[in-house]
């Protein structure tokens, strides 16, 4: 059993996801948003970013975490305060001791809808139907679940070709993980 924290990080709104891998099951734990104060200092509320990753991380003890990666915006101010908001949460998990993996947003939709190119309504149906919820996330904390699943799903495939041995030109080699 693995759980696996989903971040999808934001100035204002930080949405989270847990979700628990058990061989090829995955299961819903929890989700929501951490809320920053718009009022407060950009330090402030990566401040406040940071110490509501680590209070997820402490009460539900995910080993590996799956955070967005920053995209270029047209907006080159909200991409810095993105970036600023994913350091606080990967920060976060660093300092907890839980394991970081990242992945674009387009990667977490074609894991979730089958198309990277999904709009957010998408991700929050199919996230309802994958994890059999009652009622369709907030587009924030559907992001943040999408990105636990995508993780779920490649990590435990790359773990099966790294883990594989080939035979290749004769001789058994096995796959070596790239840094």
């Amino acid at each position: 059993m693995t759980l696996i924290l989903g971040v999808d990080p934001g100035s204002r709104v930080t949405g989270y996801g847990v979700i628990k891998k058990e061989g090829n099951q995955i299961r819903f734990v929890d989700c929501g948003c951490i809320y920053t104060n718009e009022k407060e200092a950009i330090p402030v509320r990566l401040q406040q970013i940071y110490q509501g990753i680590v209070a997820v991380i402490r009460e539900y003890r995910p080993e590996q975490a799956s955070i967005e990666q920053v995209f270029m915006a047209n907006n080159a101010d909200s991409a810095l305060k993105l970036g600023q908001a994913r350091g606080s949460a990967v920060v976060a998990c660093m300092n907890e001791s839980v394991e970081v993996h990242e992945y674009s947003a387009r990667q977490a939709k074609l894991a979730v809808v089958g198309t990277g190119a999904a709009e957010k309504a998408q991700v929050q149906h199919m996230i309802k139907r994958i994890l059999n919820l009652p009622e369709e996330p907030s587009t924030d904390a559907a992001d943040a679940l999408g990105l636990a699943i995508c993780h779920a799903n490649t990590y435990s495939t790359l773990s099966r070709v790294m883990n594989t041995r080939t035979v290749r030109r004769g001789r058994a080699q096995r796959w070596q993980e790239v840094p």
